[in-house]
């Protein structure tokens, strides 16, 4: 008898203009051509809460903006992440909670309400923290222009690298299995060749260890 095994959860998170989506695209193409069954998506989600959260954080501010981002997150979950797991698909998730520790924290929520807030959401199969210098990620962000207020140039760049460091320390420390990939030097794809090979090596370990249970 044949089990049906679980998909894989991925996670990308890291300060903005790391390379996250350019990254999860990537990724979704080099693991599709090898076979895998992809699907990518982002947080905040393109839900109504998730569409809310992402075009209004001018309007929704501090705790408003942190617990609309763990209802999006948690509807997220369950409507289009669990799904697809439950279909065997790997999921790339471009931002999730290592990102709230880190976004919610620079807009003055204490970080044991965030932990309380997200502490039921799904953990990943592998949680992976981009980095880049401060001076790399303002470039980037200049270049394309800022998504939203969290964004405005080499000091909260260096402020994200430095809470995005304690996140992954966090994530750790919450037993989630944790690559940090820095993305300054490195071509994109270097990185997601490197990255995929990473998550098929882990989607074997999973698939043998299901096989073998």
């Amino acid at each position: 008898m044949t089990t049906k095994r679980r998909g894989v959860f991925v996670t990308l998170d890291g300060p903005a203009g790391v390379g996250k989506t350019t990254t999860t695209r990537l990724l979704h193409e080099y693991l599709a051509n090898r076979g895998y069954r992809v699907h990518a998506t982002a947080e905040p989600s393109h839900s109504a809460l998730g569409e809310t959260a992402r075009h209004n954080t001018e309007t929704y501010r501090g705790y408003t903006l942190a617990c609309l981002v763990a209802a999006d997150r948690y509807y997220h979950l369950e409507t289009e992440v669990r799904p697809h797991l439950e279909s065997g698909h790997i999921v790339l998730c471009d931002r999730y909670v290592a990102s709230s520790f880190v976004l919610q924290c620079m807009d003055g929520v204490p970080l044991p309400f965030v932990e309380a807030i997200n502490g039921a959401a799904d953990r990943p199969d592998l949680s992976i923290i981009l980095q880049a210098p401060p001076t790399v990620t303002a470039k980037r962000v200049a270049a394309r222009g800022a998504h939203d207020r969290f964004h405005s140039g080499e000091d909260s760049g260096r402020q994200e690298t430095e809470l995005y460091e304690e996140a992954a320390r966090r994530l750790t420390r919450w037993q989630h299995p944790v690559v940090a990939v820095d993305t300054g030097e490195a071509s994109p794809v270097d990185i997601a060749t490197y990255l995929t090979d990473r998550i098929a090596d882990l989607v074997d370990r999973l698939t043998e260890e299901a096989a073998t249970a």
